[in-house]
Parts: structure tokens; sequence; C-alpha cells
């Protein structure tokens, strides 16, 4: 028998809110990459996309700060809401990267990379829908940490070709920084499967 978190719907309609806002970052980011065309409006989109969910993580702490009975553990809500945030941030870190540092290309890895978080997100996203019945969420814990192997993997790789074949230490510096802020965003998003995870073993 499925055993039901405490009703408190307002977490999980926030924390579906910031998968879901997650999401559109991560495929503003994807999309920015796959071209690197009108880079200045994505970066704003990203921008805004970040800022909302700065919004929706303040919301999660006040709520948390105000409510006496919370659907898991204090400290895993909170450890959540930051991580499900940072991911954004990293995201938003690789937009700056993109317009500070006047890129205008990047090797298929870095698309890769941001391709590899919009389905992070989007596991994520899956995982987050299903908390309140601790339903079919570790699935999709296994897979966020699946695809952050295959991030490093990827991340390693082209760093690896990029100081073989670039003769520019300044493109290659710029180039290096962008690929590792993408991949720290990965991180970040298995960091919040494994928070996720937690709750679902303390819950069993």
């Amino acid at each position: 028998m499925v055993r039901l978190l405490p009703k408190e719907t307002k977490f999980f309609e926030l924390f579906e809110q910031m998968s879901s806002n997650l999401i559109l970052g991560a495929t503003a980011i994807t999309d920015l990459l796959r071209e690197f065309k009108d880079t200045p409006s994505y970066v704003k989109q990203i921008k805004d996309i970040e800022h909302r969910g700065d919004e929706l993580t303040h919301t999660v702490f006040v709520k948390l700060n105000s409510t006496f009975i919370t659907p898991f553990d204090r400290e895993d809500i909170h450890t959540l809401a930051s991580s499900l945030d940072d991911v954004l941030d990293f995201i938003n870190a690789a937009a700056d990267r993109i317009m500070l540092y006047k890129i205008h290309a990047a090797p298929p890895a870095a698309f890769e990379l941001a391709e590899i978080i919009v389905k992070q997100s989007e596991a994520l996203g899956r995982a987050v829908r299903n908390l309140e019945k601790l339903k079919d969420v570790l699935p999709h814990c296994v897979e966020v940490n699946r695809l952050e192997n295959e991030a490093d993997r990827v991340s390693r790789e082209a760093i690896g070709r990029l100081f073989d074949s670039e003769m520019d230490p300044i493109a290659l510096i710029k180039i290096k920084e962008l690929l590792e802020v993408l991949e720290t965003a990965t991180d970040k998003a298995e960091d919040a499967a494994n928070v996720l995870e937690t709750v679902v073993l303390k819950s069993a």
C-alpha cells in the first residue's frame, strides 16, 4: 500500500512550478546553443526565467517558515528548492558567459550538454509530479543520475579535444568555462534528484 505524505499541497504545487520553470530555462539555453542567433533576446529570456525561479524559491522558504506541519523534513524541502534553483542559476550563468565573452560558436558538446540538462529537467519534473503519492519517483531520479554521468563524459572528452585543437588561448579559456558551467548544471540536477530519493526512502 502506498504511503501518502501529510497533506500540504502548496509545497507540491510550488515544486511543480519550479520544475516547469526549469524546463523552460533548459530549453532556452539549448535553443541558443543550437544556432547562436538573437543571443541578447535569449539571454534576456533566460534571465527572466531565472528571476521567476528565484521568486518561487523565496515563496517556498516563506511557506516553510510559516507552516507548522510540513509534508516532509524541513531540511529536505529547503535543499530541494535550493537545488532546483541552482540548476537554473548555472543555466543563467552559461547564458551570461555567452554574452559577456561574445561567444558566437561552440563545439557540439555544449549543445549536447544543454540537451542533457533538458532531459534531466524533464525527469525531475516527472519525479516531482509523483512526489506527493510517493509513487514512481525513484526511476526518474536514477535517470537524472545516469544523465549526469553522461554529461561528465561529454564534458571531459570535449575539453580534451579543445586542448588538442584550439590554438587561441583566450578562446580556449572561454569555451572551457562555458562547458564547465553547463556540466555543473547537470551536477546540480543530480543533487535535486538525490534529495527526492532521500525523501522517498525516509517515507518508505
